[in-house]
């Protein structure tokens, strides 16, 4: 589907969208009486945080024409997001995961993917609008969508060929073992990477995928072609390579202490902040340090989804000195405690 001209907004993410179900009590699965309905799919994350965060932002994707393809589309439009442009498949149905609490703050937690033969999956350049796919300052894509099925990695291919005009292409590799067990070579990640102006890849992801051991300047070796490498290092921090201007040396930044309540949806919040700040033309250090503290409002929340802090609040912890950012605690509430401050200082 070609599409009509769109009018162009600050971020367009496409990619597989799911109605997620949250656990009423921790729990393996098989105990877990009841769910709390949510939603969650990784480049619908981030065009959500950025729409919080007062970006404009565009959703591009399939669901089904079912009850829970209606949800998605009211709730990810619920946050300001353009959704004009999700197309409906009446054969195939919206994908849905199941999820238990695990343990606080470890990650350790099963889920249960029902994925296979969704509305998502049969994406192409046949039925995307890929007019409206263009139409922003940044395209954001993810490794999550080459691995639903040969249509879909097709159509990475399409968005990711170098063209006039081509907005400035953001890559979050997301390797996903599970996924990739029956769609082929994760190598292919690497050959789309190699496309992208800005690309975030985690160390264990470069490790797994490609076979990349050594850090960011290994990875960096490995990858010399994007404008812009992220490699995230887990608690640890993330590192940040631009190509110009020449001979421009890495930034590092520490990630912040954090009382974690989850840990799913932190690293595209990591996305939205780099990429907020990034639209705003910031420098590297505060880019990572925007993606740090918009991953930390997700850490601090259940759920895909937690709102980023305010922009002002943000740049004065982003222009703190290396000591005093290092000394920073956040806790769950932290971004709420800022506005409701914010609101009883207002006249």
């Amino acid at each position: 589907m070609k599409g009509a001209a769109r009018d162009v907004v600050d971020v367009v993410a496409l990619g597989e969208s799911m109605v997620t179900f949250l656990p009423g009590r921790p729990g393996r699965l098989a105990d877990v009486p009841s769910f709390d309905r949510a939603i969650g799919g990784a480049e619908s994350n981030v065009v959500c945080v950025l729409a919080a965060a007062g970006h404009t932002a565009r959703w591009v994707g399939r669901v089904g024409a079912d009850g829970f393809g209606d949800h998605l589309v009211e709730r990810i439009a619920g946050y300001g997001v353009d959704v004009s442009s999700v197309s409906r498949d009446p054969a195939r149905p919206t994908g849905v995961y199941f999820r238990t609490a695990g343990e606080r703050g470890t990650g350790a937690h099963e889920v249960a993917y029902y994925r296979a033969g969704s509305a998502a999956s049969a994406m192409s350049a046949d039925n995307v609008d890929l007019a409206a796919a263009r139409a922003g300052r940044v395209l954001h894509l993810s490794g999550i969508t080459a691995a639903l099925s040969d249509d879909c990695r097709a159509l990475m291919h399409t968005l990711t060929a170098a063209r006039p005009g081509r907005p400035l292409l953001s890559f979050d590799v997301n390797h996903r073992p599970s996924l990739w067990r029956t769609a082929g070579d994760p190598l292919t990640l690497l050959d789309l990477a190699r496309r992208a102006d800005i690309v975030f890849v985690g160390e264990d992801e470069a490790a797994q995928a490609w076979g990349v051991t050594g850090g960011p300047q290994a990875i960096r070796a490995a990858l010399p072609e994007p404008g812009v490498l992220v490699v995230k290092q887990g608690e640890r921090g993330a590192t940040a390579f631009e190509r110009r201007p020449a001979a421009t040396p890495p930034a590092f930044e520490p990630a912040l202490h954090v009382d974690v309540v989850a840990t799913t949806g932190a690293g595209d919040a990591f996305a939205a902040g780099f990429l907020s700040a990034t639209l705003r033309g910031l420098p590297a250090r505060e880019r990572l340090r925007h993606g740090h503290l918009f991953a930390a409002a997700a850490l601090t929340a259940p759920g895909d989804l937690a709102a980023p802090p305010a922009r002002d609040h943000a740049d004065r912890l982003t222009a703190l000195d290396g000591a005093a950012w290092g000394r920073l605690r956040l806790a769950p509430g932290w971004t709420q405690a800022e506005r409701a401050t914010q609101e009883a200082n207002t006249p």
